[in-house]
């Protein structure tokens, strides 16, 4: 019934017996799907094995801007080749981090800008971090197409729900990916007009977040998908402790209190919207 669209399975902290053992815990909840996400070449290339290895499993590959420091084009051509590995499923997660700046800020933005390329070479999907650089990532992302005419043709149009325009209408989705979307409401509602999702994990659960319960109250279902981030990002009631994959209910939950609707219409909902924008039957 969950689908859990964002998850590290493939962290460097956990062993092959962590792997299984989390394998077990999922196949015992209620998810159906994760998604495994990269942020490194190694990364990758452990999510696609995930992916092959567990039915319920999918992967993204690329690199998030921490690790863009490593990046060179031999390196992006291994992400390419995984890209098409059995049931990969998007480019991520990508993007730009001026958070921390654990890479350089222009090497960050250059292989943001190739990744992106590639994804559209690729028609997929692409996954995005975005971290204190808002309006930079999302300026990047027109500039390189990820909103165009062009790639919309590629995938479904999707039933305009949002209230924003004047008209029902059917609009192009873009299949770009916020990730644990930390952003104003108002960048949310942009975003969907461009044709993107978001994604929301954790910490919508937390007490003073008032911001992204503003972004679920705001934005229409259809365009919103639930994630855990794990093994970080845990949700309220076992914030503190080591986050998986199951505990996307509780993100699912929050997000159905918000919306004044079933937690299983919630759960529905979120799962229908994430095999959309993955393309997965």
């Amino acid at each position: 019934m969950l689908f859990d669209s964002h998850a590290h399975l493939n962290n460097a902290d956990m062993s092959r017996d962590d792997v299984l053992a989390m394998a077990r815990q999922i196949e015992k909840s209620d998810l159906d799907y994760v998604v495994d996400i990269g942020f490194d070449p190694d990364s990758s290339l452990a999510a696609a094995d995930h992916a092959e290895e567990f039915p319920w499993c999918y992967a993204a590959v690329g690199c998030h801007p921490h690790d863009t420091k490593v990046m060179d084009e031999d390196e992006l051509l291994k992400i390419r080749i995984l890209a098409d590995r059995k049931k990969v499923v998007a480019i991520g997660e990508i993007g730009l981090d001026f958070h921390y700046d654990f890479s350089p800020r222009d090497v960050q933005r250059q292989w943001f800008r190739k990744q992106i390329r590639l994804a559209n070479k690729l028609r997929m999907p692409i996954c995005i971090h975005a971290r204190e650089a808002d309006q930079e990532v999302m300026d990047i992302l027109k500039d390189e197409g990820a909103f165009s005419d062009e790639r919309k043709s590629w995938f479904p149009s999707r039933p305009d729900t949002t209230g924003f325009c004047s008209r029902k209408v059917e609009t192009g989705d873009a299949r770009v990916l916020l990730h644990c979307f930390s952003g104003s409401a108002e960048l949310a509602k942009q975003y969907v007009k461009l044709g993107g999702t978001i994604s929301v994990a954790g910490p919508v659960t937390y007490k003073n977040n008032r911001k992204t319960v503003e972004v679920v109250d705001k934005i229409p279902l259809d365009f919103l998908l639930v994630e855990t981030d794990s093994p970080y990002l845990t949700p309220v009631p076992f914030r503190g402790q080591k986050n998986t994959p199951p505990n996307v209910e509780y993100t699912c939950r929050k997000v159905a209190e918000i919306k004044g609707i079933s937690y299983e219409e919630a759960a529905v909902a979120t799962k229908a919207n994430a095999m959309r924008f993955y393309g997965i039957r």
